[in-house]
């Protein structure tokens, strides 16, 4: 209910500000501020969301496997000295992983401060301190010099995105003539999402218009394969294992990944997983 100054805290808390929702931002900073010390969900997500084939030093929270990585460090066609952006980045692991293996600089950008946290941790730890920074900012505010990026990514996060209007405008603006974007994401069926906080708002069931409507010509869109295994399994495991994380993750970390596995489990919104490459058309 709104009170007589202003929205509740409620709705509040699923309102954008600075182009990110602070119920998504504020549940991402609790679970990278404790996740070291649940090793239960390290091991079912490692094991679950892409099958360990993850080099282990670049553990992440998405479910991207190591050829949808390689994939994306290809079609991207980073190489030694190209600068690429990875938008929403949260503690970096894919990111630096195709920054290692292709010799290219990694800006990460992301609105969770234990997220950056992490991610320049690990990048001092896997010897890429040097070539690359980590930042707050958001898919509206990235903070990244106009025509810059070779390059840009985006893992699993897009769909949380405000604006998503807004967000591809702000991506096209940082990259170069010619370069390339890369998204994995979650299609969101609007008929589903109704009401529901963040993932209701904008919800996008395709993407390639959108995409052609803000100078990118697509180059790729596929759904990925054996997605819906890897998604279902890797949330079934998680609320199976409830108390575990609750114990070593605390209350508030575990509601917020215990929320995000049971309304995914029982509403199945996402009618499809894609990877999409697009080159930013000269303006």
């Amino acid at each position: 209910m709104r009170g007589p100054d202003g929205p509740s805290a409620e709705q509040a808390s699923e309102m954008p500000e600075e182009g990110v929702f602070p119920l998504v931002r504020d549940g991402y900073d609790a679970v990278y501020d404790v996740l070291e010390r649940s090793p239960t969900f390290a091991q079912l997500w490692r094991t679950n969301a892409y099958h360990a084939d993850f080099p282990v030093e670049f553990a992440h929270i998405s479910f991207l496997t190591l050829g949808e990585a390689t994939q994306l460090t290809r079609r991207l066609r980073l190489a030694t000295g190209s600068l690429l952006v990875d938008a929403a980045c949260g503690a970096g692991g894919p990111g630096l992983w195709m920054a290692r293996e292709s010799g290219a600089t990694l800006i990460g950008i992301d609105p969770a401060e234990a997220g950056l946290v992490a991610a320049r941790r690990l990048a001092r730890q896997s010897g890429l301190g040097e070539r690359a920074r980590f930042q707050l900012g958001t898919f509206q505010h990235t903070g990244v010099a106009d025509a810059t990026a070779d390059a840009v990514m985006t893992v699993e996060a897009l769909q949380y995105a405000p604006d998503k209007r807004a967000a591809l405008i702000e991506l096209r603006r940082i990259l170069r003539p010619g370069g390339r974007l890369g998204i994995v994401c979650f299609e969101v069926d609007p008929g589903l999402v109704l009401g529901v906080p963040a993932l209701g708002t904008d919800p996008i069931a395709d993407y390639r218009e959108l995409l052609r409507q803000c100078e990118f010509t697509v180059e790729v869109y596929e759904e990925t394969p054996g997605w819906q295994e890897r998604v279902y399994g890797a949330f079934k495991a998680l609320v199976d294992a409830q108390g575990a994380l609750v114990e070593e993750m605390g209350e508030q970390a575990a509601a917020a990944v215990l929320a995000e596995a049971t309304f995914t489990i029982e509403v199945r919104p996402y009618p499809r997983r894609i990877l999409a490459v697009a080159r930013a058309t000269p303006l």
